[in-house]
């Protein structure tokens, strides 16, 4: 009798999705706190962009190495480094006095962070075949959105019972949990006990692929490369700018204050929950039903960003939850092409080289960040805190986007690489 498949994968990519969570929560306290901060630590609108950009700056350099250390040292170990640092980091906010030694907190938070990414995408291309691959990513990539929706549960109640300080504290011991979890259960799938044949079968049924070590200068030379990079800088600004900026938008248009922050936020990104799942689903549907990987994967990115282009009215919405209604879809629409711009990474590129494609694509994501948020602080100190042509970026940067990815790869080919070659 033929064998049934296991299902242990999944086991993993819920360890992904809870490792996604709390990576969200650590860098959204701030944002949570941050109408708190700037009136208890005398911030202007300038100074809280600069603070929150450190954690971004910190992203964008470890993904410099972050995506090239997972492929070198393997999963296990690399994501166990990362969530350390991270978590520690996340603690040492709490000691945090000015904006100087709160942008050091950021900036080693940020580093520590962004192993996640890589670490988990290539968890994913080594656990799962080509089909399963945009649902699994959609699945842990949901955590971001879980994340985003406990910490205005969390952070709210913790700040006014205990203090801003103990905030940080709490949510930064989240992560040790995860490490003990992750060092029980976590081993390769040919090494790990819970793995069957017929799961292993399953998991190696996409054709065989060389392995060999390849430089980012070689890398840099595809256009596949680049189309996953100006992607991830043109998009992630914005999901920073969510984290960040929302509840000083809430603040801002509608009066909401730290105590009425978290059922706005909550919907928002219990939204973005469901468009991270369906998403990733969606593209696997489309080529399940007999499209190709480039048209299952582009159409439904090309559904997300025209979805976001309505973003650009919320702030001219007279009712609170008009506008968060906009925001909500938009978010959601934004986790639905998150979950199939990662996993062009796995269309394009073999399984040995994702850790750095995924590394690059988050340099330049982060990239873009630091710009929009020092951009934004600029705005908003300049106008008075009009969030309009703010939103209006937010609105138009997707379809941009996949404008440009379709130009650079109009079939989604695969890059061949073989070592010591060019494009």
């Amino acid at each position: 009798m033929k064998e049934k498949i296991g299902r242990y994968r999944w086991t993993i990519c819920a360890l992904l999705f809870f490792a996604t969570t709390i990576s969200y929560i650590d860098r959204q306290v701030i944002g949570i706190l941050g109408p708190s901060l700037q009136k208890d630590l005398g911030w202007d609108e300038q100074t809280f962009a600069n603070v929150v950009s450190w954690l971004t700056i910190g992203y964008a350099l470890g993904f410099l190495v972050a995506g090239r250390i997972m492929d070198r040292v393997g999963t296990r170990k690399g994501f166990a480094g990362a969530i350390v640092l991270w978590s520690f980091s996340a603690m040492a906010h709490a000691l945090a006095r000015g904006a100087a030694s709160f942008s050091a907190a950021r900036f080693a938070l940020g580093v520590g962070e962004s192993g996640n990414f890589p670490a988990a995408i290539k968890t994913v291309a080594e656990w799962f075949p080509t089909r399963e691959r945009a649902f699994a990513t959609g699945i842990f990539n949901a955590g971001s959105n879980v994340g985003a929706i406990l910490t205005p549960i969390m952070v709210p109640w913790i700040a006014l019972t205990w203090g801003w300080r103990a905030a940080f504290i709490v949510t930064g011991a989240l992560g040790f949990l995860w490490l003990i979890a992750w060092l029980l259960i976590y081993q390769p799938p040919e090494e790990h006990p819970r793995v069957g044949a017929a799961e292993l079968a399953h998991i190696r049924s996409d054709p065989s692929e060389p392995s060999f070590a390849v430089s980012w200068v070689q890398l840099l030379k595809y256009r596949q490369t680049w189309a996953f990079a100006i992607g991830k800088f043109m998009t992630d600004p914005i999901w920073w700018f969510y984290l960040y900026w929302l509840p000083k938008f809430l603040d801002a248009r509608y009066g909401i204050k730290l105590a009425q922050v978290t059922a706005p936020l909550v919907a928002i990104y219990l939204l973005a929950d469901v468009g991270s799942v369906y998403g990733g689903w969606l593209s696997g549907a489309f080529i399940r039903r007999g499209r190709s990987v480039n048209a299952g994967r582009k159409l439904a990115m090309l559904i997300a960003a025209v979805i976001i282009i309505p973003t650009m009215f919320a702030p001219a919405a007279t009712n609170m939850w008009v506008a968060v209604t906009i925001v909500g879809v938009a978010a959601a629409a934004h986790q639905w092409w998150s979950a199939n711009i990662f996993t062009l990474t796995s269309d394009m590129f073999p399984r040995f080289a994702v850790g750095s494609v995924v590394g690059i694509g988050g340099f330049f994501g982060a990239a873009g960040g630091v710009l929009f948020q020092r951009a934004t602080g600029w705005v908003l100190q300049h106008n008075g805190s009009n969030y309009t042509p703010v939103f209006l970026a937010c609105g138009f940067a997707y379809v941009t986007a996949l404008l440009i990815i379709h130009l650079l790869v109009p079939r989604l080919e695969r890059a061949t690489l073989v070592p010591g070659a060019t494009a």
